[in-house]
């Protein structure tokens, strides 16, 4: 089965045991809009790619870390759209959660996502508990305090900002989870990943600012020139276009040299840079990734 496809089915299952029963049907279709029709689901293609280039030996394992780290990753957007953060109409090209079922149910649809992204681990075969107890243990760490995405979040409330730490928290974070759970899925050392997944953040939250500064809200699906609107600190405004996208160049290549010695290395290399090109895929020629 494609990946991506293993990715969709595993995502649908954790839905549809959340919707089962006398679930409150608003509070349902809150979450299934939260998560389904889905982005590029970069992250958990990551974790999944990782996991077979360490010899993943327990698939529906690594199927339940891809749904978690995606639910997980899917809360933090709608938490981000609220009108306490970016107050934003749109995401991935359709109204967001508090806009399109109201903001108590886009507060209770991120809660839910978080508490269902842990529930998909918790229920995974008894024989793998140790793997489960090491994959819960880095998920969370990577979500909250102090170096997950709340974190990232909380920065921005800060008189002065840590641009690396607050990067490498908000965005990096569920980076370094993909490459540390893939290899968690696949019974190997996670720190051996870390540093892929943290140079892959960086390169991410680099486009991120390309695309915010230099498309439109069509092209993007959601706001764009949000980081002016709330005087965030970002990447283009530090080092202008050019600049950045020679950063993005340099972090990418960084990512690759960075990959583990292992079977799978060559397709995990050419997975990093078909990624890359997903990650900026509207800007001008000279950002497109070759070699």
């Amino acid at each position: 089965m494609p990946v991506s496809q293993r990715i969709e089915t595993a995502l649908r299952r954790a839905l549809d045991a959340a919707g089962a029963g006398a679930a409150p049907r608003k509070l349902v279709s809150a979450v299934d809009h939260a998560v389904l029709p889905g982005g590029a689901r970069i992250r958990p293609t990551i974790l999944m790619a990782v996991a077979r280039a360490c010899g993943e030996d327990r698939p529906a394992l690594s199927d339940r870390a891809a749904a978690a780290l995606e639910l997980i990753h899917c809360a933090s957007l709608v938490h981000d759209d609220l009108p306490c953060f970016d107050n934003a109409d749109l995401r991935r090209g359709k109204p967001s959660v508090h806009r399109a079922f109201s903001e108590p149910l886009a507060v209770l649809a991120g809660d839910s996502l978080i508490v269902m992204a842990f529930d998909v681990l918790g229920r995974a075969d008894r024989k793998d508990a140790a793997r489960v107890l090491d994959l819960i243990r880095c998920l969370s760490t990577r979500t909250g305090l102090p170096n997950g995405i709340c974190a990232g979040q909380g920065w921005e409330s800060e008189f002065e900002i840590d641009l690396r730490a607050y990067h490498r928290a908000k965005t990096g974070s569920l980076f370094m989870a993909a490459c540390e759970m893939g290899a968690l899925s696949a019974g190997q050392a996670p720190e051996n990943w870390t540093d892929m997944g943290a140079l892959i953040g960086e390169a991410f939250q680099v486009a991120d600012d390309l695309r915010d500064a230099l498309l439109d809200k069509e092209t993007l699906g959601k706001p764009v020139q949000q980081d002016d609107l709330h005087g965030r600190p970002n990447v283009v405004a530090e080092l202008g276009v050019d600049g950045a996208v020679a950063r993005l160049r340099d972090i990418l290549a960084g990512a690759i040299a960075s990959i583990p010695s292992c079977e799978g290395e060559a397709a995990l290399a050419g997975m990093v840079r078909a990624q890359a090109e997903q990650i900026v895929p509207k800007l001008p020629q000279r950002t497109r990734f070759a070699g």
